[in-house]
């Protein structure tokens, strides 16, 4: 009874991972080739990361996920805190490297280092994260809910239609995931290699 919720959930996290990761490769191809990445698909990228997983991903599993085991059982209380403490931070975060990006992008080479370090911190903040739901939460999760709860998870879950998870995007994200698909070089994604 826990197919729904569990494969959304990592999913989303694998489609999260490869959007982080491709940053980096990206950051990491123009600087070796000593050229200033596609600000704009940068931006892009990072908007979906603010738009999905934080406000729609999280607030599931810090709004439903995470209380239903809270109800259920007393083990790993404090990683169930820990991990809704870096939900509450995920948007503060996110925008930390907005900005760092938006310093890159108006006062140029000089501010590089720092965005490259913020991204690098976010996306290894992130990986872990998402790590430790997969290895701690979700077994526990299948271990201790009840079909009711997977019923309910499951209907709240599949509201998330993340595009990036094979979903038809909502027509106002359209031309945003488009983008992220067809602009970010190859051999990450569609669009002409570095």
């Amino acid at each position: 009874m826990t197919g729904t919720t569990v494969r959304i959930i990592r999913q989303e996290h694998a489609a999260l991972s490869a959007v982080l990761r491709s940053i980096v490769l990206l950051l990491e191809q123009h600087r070796i080739k000593g050229s200033l990445p596609d600000f704009a698909t940068l931006r892009a990228m990072l908007f979906y990361v603010d738009e999905f997983p934080e406000k729609r991903h999280h607030r599931k599993e810090s709004g439903l996920l995470f209380p239903k085991l809270r109800a259920r059982t007393p083990m790993s209380r404090d990683l169930l805190d820990q991990l809704d403490g870096d939900h509450a931070h995920g948007e503060r975060r996110i925008r930390d490297v907005e900005h760092a990006l938006l310093a890159f992008e108006m006062l140029g080479d000089a501010r590089r280092e720092a965005f490259e370090r913020a991204v690098g911190a976010y996306v290894d903040f992130y990986l872990a994260h998402m790590a430790l739901e997969e290895r701690e939460i979700l077994p526990l999760a299948e271990r201790v809910l009840t079909a009711d709860d997977w019923r309910a998870l499951d209907e709240a879950f599949a509201q998330n239609r993340d595009p990036l998870t094979g979903h038809v995007a909502d027509f106002e994200y359209n031309a945003l995931f488009t983008r992220i698909v067809n602009v970010v070089p190859a051999p990450i994604g569609l669009g002409p290699p570095l």
